[in-house]
């Protein structure tokens, strides 16, 4: 008789304390990106962010950062960054740690905290730190910031196309919600007629039934708007003002008209605006507008800012050249902007 064979296996004692500079390769993009970056400098810059003698221990700041930097390289969620941090060495080595992980580093709640905490200035700084590391990789160079390209577009938001219908069956969800944390008892909910009417409509809508879908679309607001009133009366002081954004939100969702200004689109996220692109295959996009400077022969980003209320292009170009110069040292010799930009106001000299 043959004697057995010795089963395959895929132990591997050692991964799980296993250095990552000894596991990866050292040349790789994101390692020779980490060595020129100075951490020091973010962990100090932040540093008196924290309190060092009150609340659990903070995380790293360097594994922050990384993970910021990761999420807008790559364009990814926080939970998509967070979930591929665990899978990625690269991406651990970038971040800081010595050996291989295989946890979640931090809830992906906890970038958005962070960003809320470091600010608007926090991230100018982050956005300084990689334009050094653009210099130390000698990627540009001094003589790349005399020319730069300025233009704006359109930063998206992660909310669906808000349709009437969908605004409405959203607020009537927040409603439910809010009356099953707050122990209320609704005096009708409304759930399954919402949940009918909001197929109808869509079905209406599809069919290009639009007198059909208006009337359903009206029974749609008429729930929602009961649900709303009802959760008002039964709310009490104090749960009121744990709320009162939800609350104040949806009634005024509620009571914009087709022309209305300044349009709430998301419950959410109501800093969102719709602006128009004139594109065929997306004539609107909803998000927030935002600045770009990038240089003109690598187009590295030397310069980025929000711009909120969307104005327009030419009265967002003294911001973005004070930025510039703020984050590169120098203002540019020549500004390459296009025809939307007309009238800006800005000295020829700087532009």
């Amino acid at each position: 008789m043959k004697p057995k064979p010795n089963p395959k296996t895929h132990q591997q004692p050692m991964l799980g304390t296993m250095r990552l500079d000894l596991a990866i390769d050292m040349d790789h993009e994101l390692v020779r990106l980490a060595q020129s970056i100075n951490w020091d400098g973010i962990t100090t810059e932040f540093r008196p962010m924290y309190c060092p003698d009150n609340g659990r221990p903070a995380v790293p700041t360097r594994l922050m950062a990384g993970l910021q930097l990761l999420k807008h390289t790559f364009n990814l969620s926080d939970e998509q960054t967070v979930a591929r941090w665990v899978e990625n060495p690269y991406w651990q080595f970038f971040c800081g740690e010595e050996f291989f992980q295989h946890k979640l580093p931090i809830h992906p709640t906890q970038m958005t905290r962070w960003r809320q905490r470091i600010g608007e200035k926090g991230v100018e700084k982050l956005l300084a730190i990689t334009i050094e590391a653009g210099k130390t990789t000698k990627t540009i160079t001094e003589r790349s910031f005399e020319r730069v390209i300025v233009d704006t577009t359109v930063q998206p938001k992660a909310v669906q196309h808000p349709t009437d219908a969908r605004q409405y069956r959203k607020i009537h969800a927040a409603m439910l919600r809010i009356a099953e944390k707050e122990g209320i008892q609704l005096r009708q909910s409304y759930r399954l007629l919402m949940a009918r009417a909001f197929r109808k409509h869509g079905g209406h809508m599809k069919a290009k039934q639009f007198k059909r879908a208006k009337k359903v679309l009206k029974s749609l607001k008429t729930m929602a708007g009961r649900v709303m009133r009802d959760v008002e009366r039964k709310l009490g002081e104090a749960a009121f003002q744990t709320h009162r954004g939800t609350m104040m939100l949806s009634e005024l969702i509620l009571a914009q008209k087709r022309k209305t200004r300044n349009k709430v689109y998301s419950l959410h996220a109501p800093e969102v605006e719709c602006i128009a692109k004139g594109k065929a295959h997306r004539p609107y996009e909803f998000g927030v507008k935002v600045s770009l400077a990038v240089t003109h022969k690598e187009g590295f980003v030397v310069g980025i800012q929000a711009c909120p209320e969307n104005p327009y292009d030419g009265h967002t170009l003294e911001g973005q050249l004070d930025q510039v110069e703020r984050l590169t040292g120098q203002i540019p010799a020549q500004t390459f902007v296009d025809r939307g930009y007309k009238g800006h106001g800005v000295d020829p000299a700087q532009s």
